[in-house]
């Protein structure tokens, strides 16, 4: 790209193309469906902006969603005069209990659009989107699907029943940053890019295929790793091994953070993405979470995931591939007395 910039970019919307193909024969969806983006907040945001002129348009999220995402709808809301409006569920509730408090919202406020996480960032559960897209469909209700976690640990990753999809490839999929994919099924002739290039006149979904002199080499590269994985690996035995390997550091993080069973666990948990709360007072906020990770790395060389809901801060942890029990021995050994010692240093003061 560097070393021929003029020669990398004009052939660039071509290969972008022949990648996008590959992308959607690998997560199983018409090819004129799918277009690439930076990543999952991205692909919202032009759903969004599809929105646009529409006034007033009505958004319903779940005080789940992901921040970004949640922030860009009550946006859409605020510019077209619509409302916006939080569906709170607990973070006990199992599948049904979901998709009844998310539905008994969508009758209370008849959203124009909803945005429903499918595995959810803060607290690691696994939404029933599938069922509740049909249903909202029977209310004429516009649905977008956060699936920003779903490639690489779902088999069948793609909410078919959603009106809108996205989901990241640069996580659990194993691309480079910057690679995310739109699935859309409705609102084709609506939807461009958040940036507009030369291929603004084109329709859906090749003007997404023409992104200036941005760098996606992220998304030329995303088939490939994808494939690599599947031939040396396989996902299914990644799957099986995550998901394993997480029940093992589970059950060791318990034994330090949580050994009278106080925290009985999310509703719906996650293969390889599970929650444990804090010491106390730890991560209260999400602004009091995000500040332990760069600390907790330099203390002790571990990347960990910190959230907050509902006032209360959790440790998040994700396997793959690469992952072992030694990982989660020496957290527990090195990385949990650290905390412990932060919350105790909190209490002190």
């Amino acid at each position: 790209m560097l070393a021929d910039p003029v020669t990398w970019f004009a052939g660039l919307p071509s290969r972008v193309a022949n990648a996008r193909v590959k992308i959607s024969r690998i997560l199983g969806v018409d090819e004129e469906d799918l277009v690439f983006v930076a990543n999952a907040s991205a692909g919202a945001s032009a759903v969004f902006d599809s929105f646009l002129g529409k006034e007033p348009v009505n958004v319903l999220v779940t005080n789940h969603g992901y921040g970004a995402v949640s922030m860009g709808a009550r946006r859409l809301a605020e510019l077209t005069g619509g409302s916006f409006n939080v569906v709170s569920i607990p973070i006990s509730f199992k599948q049904a209990e979901i998709q009844e408090s998310v539905l008994t919202a969508c009758d209370q406020y008849s959203p124009t659009i909803l945005v429903i996480d499918q595995i959810t960032s803060a607290t690691a559960e696994y939404f029933p989107a599938e069922e509740i897209c049909v249903e909202a469909r029977k209310r004429g209700i516009f649905t977008l699907v956060d699936g920003a976690h779903a490639p690489g640990i779902l088999a069948n990753p793609v909410c078919r029943e959603a009106d809108y999809w996205i989901g990241n490839f640069h996580k659990f999929a194993c691309a480079p940053p910057g690679c995310a994919v739109l699935v859309a099924r409705a609102g084709k002739e609506r939807l461009y890019p958040v940036i507009d290039s030369w291929g603004t006149d084109l329709s859906f979904p090749q003007r997404f295929d023409h992104t200036g002199t941005m760098d996606v080499t992220s998304w030329l590269v995303a088939p490939i790793a994808w494939d690599y994985i599947s031939r040396e690996i396989g996902w299914s035995e990644i799957y099986r091994y995550s998901k394993n390997i997480a029940d093992y550091g589970e059950s060791r993080l318990r034994e330090v953070l949580d050994p009278e069973g106080r925290f009985e666990g999310v509703g719906s948990p996650v293969s390889c993405m599970r929650i444990l709360p804090l010491p106390e007072p730890l991560g209260r906020t999400r602004i009091e979470a995000d500040s332990l990770r760069i600390p907790f790395i330099e203390k002790v060389q571990i990347a960990l995931s910190f959230t907050s809901f509902d006032g209360v801060g959790y440790l998040r942890f994700s396997t793959h591939a690469y992952t072992c029990k030694d990982d989660f021995d020496h957290l527990v050994s090195a990385g949990i007395p650290v905390l412990q010692q932060w919350a105790q240093a909190v209490h002190d003061n």
